[in-house]
C-alpha cells in the first residue's frame, strides 16, 4: 500500500511538473536576413536592445550603462544585492593597445535604491587599479586581483559611503604573472567545497577566521576568462585561445583535468550568429559564405544558470557568451552513462544574438533576483594587442570598420521572462548565522551559495546542531517538486558542506548519509569521507564498499574518484571490483585508473625524469613546469602534444619531437619572444602570441621544461637575453621561413 501511494505521489508530481513546463513552452525567433557587412556605429542602449533576438517570452532589461559604467568586465553581488563592477578602463583604447598598463581602472559599487531592477546609484569603490580581473565579495569586504599579479587584496569601507578606505593584502606571491592580457587568471569562485578557485593558477584558497589558507593542486583544469559551477560544485571552464567553449566539467577539479571525447555533441562547436563577423582572428577559414562565424573562438564568462525566475527548463543550463560572434549559446547538460555531454538547446540557432557589431557579451551571471545577467563590454575591438599587430588578419579589418574608435562604454542587462516577476533585493548581510540556515534550500543557487559562504565566514558553531538536523533529514526528493520554496536534497548537500566549512565532519553522520535517498547527498557523503581516508582511518571502507552496486552511476563514479586517497589494500580491492564491473563505462574506468595510480602523479613522474640532472637544472625544469601549466597548456596541451579540438585537429603544433624545440636554442628563444605566424610543418595554426613581456629567466625555465620533456638539455637565461638583444627592434611576429634563413 505504501509503495502504491509513493508511485501515486510521483505521478501527480510529474503531472504538475510537466504542466508547469508547458506553461513556458518556447518558440525560437525567426532569423533576420544576415548582413555580411553591418555598420559599426555606436547605438544607444535602447537602440541596441532592439537588435537582440531571444526566444518567445524572453526579454532584455537594461540594468546599467554608460556613463554609470565604462568598459565593464566582471560583476558580483554582496549579500544585500549591491553590485560590484570591475572595469578595464585602459583596455584596447586604440588598435595598438597604447597605455594599456596604466593603473587607472576602477571597481564601482552600483545600487538599486528604488527596487525597480535598474541601478540608479554608482560609487567608485576603488580607483587606480591595473586592469582588475577578479572580484569576490565576502561579508563586509571585497577580495580583488589585478592583472599581472597573483596577489589578493581585501578592500573595506568603514564609513558607509561606498568608497573603500581600508586595504590589506591577504595573499602574497612575489612573482609577476606572465603572459599577455588574454592569458591571465580569472575566477575567484567560492565553490561548494568551500575552496575558492581561479583559472590557470593551480592554487586554491580558503577564507576562514580572518585567515587565508592556500593549497596547490596537481593537474587541475586551467581555463581562461570565466569560471562557473553547477549545484554539485562541478566547475565549467572555457578557453578562447583554444577555441574551446566548455571543458573540465566531468568531475570536481581536485581530481584532475579530464576531457573525454564526445563531451560536446556533434555540431556543438558551430555557432549561429545573425550578423557577419569581419573581425575574427582566424581569418577567412573561420567564416561561412555569408561571412558569419563558423566556429567558437572568443568564448568567455560562461555561467551555469541556477536561478528560479526564468522557465524551469533553463535551470542547470550552461550559457556561453561568444563576443566575437555577438551571441550567447544556451547548452543543455545531459548525463549519458556517467558522461556529461553538452547540446545546443536549439537547432542551428542561438539563445541570444545581436546584429550590433559592438555587442560584446563577456560574462553571464545568475542574479540574486533569479534572472540571468549579461555583461556587455560594448566596444569595437575585443581582441587584445598581441592579435592586432601589423601583419595580423585583424588589423586591416579593425581599421576599415573603424572599430578602434568605439571605446568608453558598457552595458549590463538582465534577461527575464514576460510571465515571471524577478525577486526583490536580498537582505542577507547582518543576519545571524541561525537566520541564514533557511536559505540553504532556496530555489535560487545564488542564495544557497551566499548563505553557506556567510555562515562559514561568521564561524558561528552554535548552528552546528541545527545543520546536523537538516542533514539527517531523509525526505524523498519528490517533495521538492511540491514545495516550490525548497529542494530538500540540495538543502542537505549544503548543510553537509557548511558543516565541513565550520570544521565538523562527523563520521557517524557521513556513514548515515551514504545511504541517503538522494543520490546527490550520497555523492557528497563520499567526498566528505575523504577526510577519514586521508588520515588512514580505513574503517569507513566497509561502508563505502556497499555503494559498488549503487543505482546512480554518478555515485559509483564518485566512489572511484575518492578511493585514491586510501592506501589500504581494501580500497585497491574495491577499485579492482569497480574496474571489472564497469569495464564498459568510459567515465568510471578513467576514475578507477587514475585512483589506482595514487601517488604516481604527473609531478612525481617529472621528478623521476630529471633525477639525474644538476640541482640548478632541476629547479629550472620545475619552475618551467609551473609556468607551462599556467599559460602554454591552453594551446599546446597538458602532454605538450598540441590541444586537440572535437574534430581531431590541433590548436597548436606538438612540442614533443619538434625540430624547433630540439634544435637551436637561440631560434627557439626568438620564437617565444616575438611569436610566430604562418605555416608550421605544412599546417597553419594561426598566431602564436609573443611572450617578450616575461623575464629572461621565466622564458628560459619554460624552454628548459619543454626541452626536458624531449630529453634535451636546458636553456640558460643568457641565451634568452642574447636572443632578445638580437631582435630588440623587431615588433612583428617571426615566420619559420625568416628564422630558417
Amino acid at each position: 500500500m505504501k509503495l502504491k501511494f509513493t508511485y501515486f505521489l510521483l505521478l501527480i508530481s510529474l503531472f504538475f511538473y510537466n504542466c508547469k513546463e508547458k506553461e513556458y513552452s518556447e518558440k525560437i525567433y525567426d532569423k533576420p536576413v544576415i548582413v555580411k557587412e553591418a555598420p559599426s556605429d555606436f547605438l544607444s542602449p535602447e537602440e541596441a536592445m532592439k537588435t537582440f533576438y531571444l526566444p518567445e517570452g524572453y526579454k532584455v532589461e537594461l540594468v546599467a550603462s554608460e556613463p554609470m559604467i565604462d568598459e565593464p568586465v566582471a560583476i558580483a553581488w554582496d549579500g544585500n544585492g549591491r553590485m560590484y563592477v570591475a572595469e578595464m578602463n585602459t583596455y584596447m583604447q586604440d588598435v595598438d593597445g597604447t597605455g594599456t598598463n596604466r593603473s587607472i581602472s576602477k571597481i564601482k559599487l552600483l545600487e538599486d535604491t528604488n527596487g525597480d531592477g535598474k541601478m540608479d546609484k554608482s560609487t567608485v569603490f576603488i580607483d587606480s587599479l591595473l586592469l582588475p580581473r577578479m572580484i569576490l565579495p565576502l561579508e563586509n569586504e571585497l577580495i580583488v586581483n589585478e592583472t599581472y599579479s597573483y596577489d589578493l587584496w581585501s578592500y573595506k569601507y568603514t564609513d558607509n559611503d561606498g568608497v573603500a578606505d581600508k586595504k590589506e593584502r591577504v595573499y602574497y606571491n612575489p612573482n609577476r604573472r606572465g603572459g599577455n592580457l588574454e592569458h591571465q587568471q580569472s575566477g575567484l569562485l567560492w565553490n561548494l567545497d568551500n575552496w575558492v578557485y581561479t583559472t590557470y593558477n593551480p592554487v586554491r584558497f580558503k577564507f576562514k577566521g580572518g585567515k587565508v589558507v592556500v593549497d596547490s593542486l596537481d593537474n587541475m583544469p586551467s581555463g581562461q576568462w570565466g569560471l562557473t559551477q553547477d549545484d554539485m560544485g562541478i566547475m565549467y571552464y572555457s578557453r578562447a585561445g583554444g577555441e574551446d567553449p566548455a571543458y573540465g566539467f566531468q568531475q570536481a577539479a581536485v581530481y584532475g583535468d579530464y576531457n573525454p571525447k564526445g563531451r560536446l555533441a556533434e555540431g556543438f562547436m558551430e555557432p549561429w550568429p545573425i550578423v557577419g563577423t569581419p573581425d575574427v582572428q582566424g581569418g577567412p577559414k573561420r567564416l561561412r559564405d555569408d561571412n558569419t562565424l563558423n566556429h567558437f573562438t572568443g568564448v568567455a564568462g560562461q555561467e551555469i544558470f541556477r536561478g528560479h525566475k526564468l522557465p524551469p527548463s533553463t535551470y542547470g543550463d550552461l550559457f556561453i557568451p561568444e563576443p566575437v560572434g555577438r551571441l550567447i549559446r544556451r547548452a543543455k547538460v545531459k548525463v549519458e552513462d556517467g558522461k556529461r555531454v553538452l547540446y545546443n538547446a536549439y537547432e542551428k540557432t542561438e539563445f541570444m544574438a545581436s546584429t550590433d557589431l559592438n555587442f560584446r557579451p563577456i560574462m553571464a551571471k545568475t542574479g540574486p533576483d533569479g534572472a540571468l545577467y549579461i555583461v556587455d563590454m560594448y566596444r569595437g575591438i575585443i581582441q587584445e594587442s598581441n592579435w592586432t599587430k601589423k601583419g595580423s588578419t585583424l588589423r586591416p579589418v579593425i581599421i576599415r570598420k573603424e572599430l578602434d574608435k568605439n571605446i568608453g562604454k558598457g552595458r549590463i542587462y538582465r534577461i527575464v521572462h514576460k510571465d515571471i516577476t524577478p525577486d526583490k533585493k536580498p537582505q542577507l548581510l547582518g543576519k545571524k548565522a541561525a537566520d541564514l540556515l533557511s536559505y540553504l534550500g532556496h530555489p535560487n543557487g545564488w542564495y544557497r551559495n551566499t548563505a553557506q559562504k556567510l555562515i562559514i565566514l561568521k564561524n558561528d558553531v552554535t548552528v552546528v546542531p541545527e545543520l546536523i538536523k537538516i542533514a539527517q533529514d531523509n525526505t524523498s526528493i519528490f517533495d521538492g517538486i511540491f514545495n516550490s520554496n525548497k529542494d530538500l536534497g540540495i538543502e542537505r548537500v549544503h548543510a553537509l558542506w557548511t558543516l565541513e566549512g565550520l570544521g565538523v565532519v562527523d563520521k557517524g553522520l557521513i556513514i548515515e548519509k551514504l545511504s541517503d535517498e538522494d543520490a546527490r547527498v550520497r555523492r557528497t557523503a563520499i567526498r566528505l569521507s575523504e577526510t577519514f581516508l586521508k588520515s588512514g582511518d580505513d574503517a569507513i571502507l566497509s561502508e563505502l564498499e556497499k555503494l559498488i552496486d549503487d543505482t546512480d552511476i554518478e555515485v559509483v563514479n564518485q566512489l572511484a574518484l575518492s578511493l585514491r586517497y586510501s592506501k589500504a589494500q581494501e580500497a585497491t580491492n574495491i577499485l579492482n571490483i569497480l574496474a571489472d564491473t564497469f569495464s564498459e563505462n568510459e567515465v568510471v574506468t578513467h576514475a578507477v585508473q587514475e585512483s589506482l595510480k595514487k601517488d604516481d602523479s604527473e609531478l612525481v613522474k617529472l621528478k623521476e625524469l630529471i633525477s639525474n640532472r644538476g640541482l640548478g637544472d632541476k629547479k629550472s625544469v620545475l619552475r618551467g613546469y609551473d609556468s607551462y601549466k599556467q599559460l602554454c597548456v591552453t594551446c599546446h596541451g597538458p602532454d605538450l602534444k598540441g590541444l586537440p579540438t572535437e574534430d581531431g585537429s590541433l590548436i597548436a603544433p606538438t612540442l614533443i619531437g619538434s625540430p624547433r624545440v630540439m634544435g637551436d636554442k637561440t631560434i627557439l628563444s626568438k620564437i617565444v619572444l616575438n611569436g610566430l605566424i604562418g605555416p608550421v610543418d605544412g599546417t597553419d595554426y594561426g598566431i602564436m602570441m609573443p611572450l617578450k613581456a616575461n623575464s629572461d629567466s621565466w622564458i628560459a625555465d619554460v624552454l628548459t621544461y619543454v626541452r626536458a620533456m624531449n630529453n634535451e638539455g636546458g636553456v640558460h637565461k643568457n641565451v634568452v637575453r642574447d636572443a632578445r638583444k638580437e631582435s630588440e627592434d623587431r615588433e612583428d611576429y617571426w615566420t619559420l621561413e625568416e628564422l630558417e634563413k
